[in-house]
């Protein structure tokens, strides 16, 4: 029988910068590197029937690096957002982006929004880009989108519930993720959907990301089928198993 495949992997793709550094080469290069990755995972997930895969791409801290890097990562991110258009419909996969794209240059944002059209009617895996992304600044906003209805009266705070909140996030209709992925060893969230991955299984290895290919996915998967997932309950076993601890 087939082993279960996560309906939602989430992936926080770290490690270019040192993989370029590790080759004499400039930081910018590890990032062109990572988008061979990119299209690798993204078929593959595609290929096993992945409902959804989140990919950490640029995230609010992000800003902060020097500007010439952050003016790189735009233009890469518009080629990418072009050229993996025949990628999307190939695999028929659908397309989205989580964050505060408002932030992002108008070339990227009207860019990102045609590929989105393009491929609203595919049926496969929705592909989603984490871009100017913070899981701290989406609860901000969504906690500001709560706040104002309540201002307004439509809303009495004793009514807020986890359900309401959910549904004022970037993508009130993501499923929280089964799975997430870090490369490059850091044991860190970074603050990558810290509402989403309340209970989502965690896996880390010490591949770097343009290294990371589907045989480094098989084995996330692999390792995501023998955990015992239990969601703050605990899982009932035989009387007999129980009493011998």
């Amino acid at each position: 029988m087939a082993k279960p495949v996560p309906k939602h992997i989430a992936i926080i793709m770290d490690g270019n910068g040192r993989w370029a550094e590790a080759r004499g080469m400039r930081r910018v290069k590890g990032h062109e590197a990572g988008i061979d990755s990119v299209r690798a995972i993204s078929e593959e997930c595609a290929r096993l029937g992945v409902g959804q895969l989140t990919l950490y791409a640029f995230s609010e801290e992000n800003w902060r690096r020097p500007r010439l890097e952050i003016e790189f990562l735009m233009r890469m991110l518009k080629r990418f957002l072009v050229k993996e258009r025949d990628t999307l419909m190939r695999n028929n996969m659908r397309f989205g982006a989580v964050g505060r794209l408002d932030r992002l240059p108008k070339d990227v944002r009207r860019e990102l929004d045609k590929t989105i059209k393009l491929a609203e009617d595919n049926t496969g895996t929705l592909l989603s880009l984490a871009l100017s992304y913070g899981g701290r600044a989406e609860l901000v906003d969504a906690m500001k989108n709560l706040a104002e209805r309540v201002q307004a009266g439509e809303l009495q705070p004793d009514q807020i519930n986890e359900a309401m909140i959910s549904a004022n996030l970037y993508q009130p209709d993501m499923p929280d993720p089964d799975l997430v992925i870090r490369t490059a060893g850091e044991m860190r969230l970074s603050n990558f959907l810290l509402w989403q991955i309340s209970y989502a299984e965690l896996y880390v290895t010490e591949t770097l990301w343009p290294d990371f290919r589907e045989e480094h996915l098989q084995a996330a998967i692999e390792d995501f089928t023998t955990r015992e997932r239990r969601f703050g309950g605990l899982v009932d076993r035989p009387k007999s198993q129980s009493a011998a601890g």
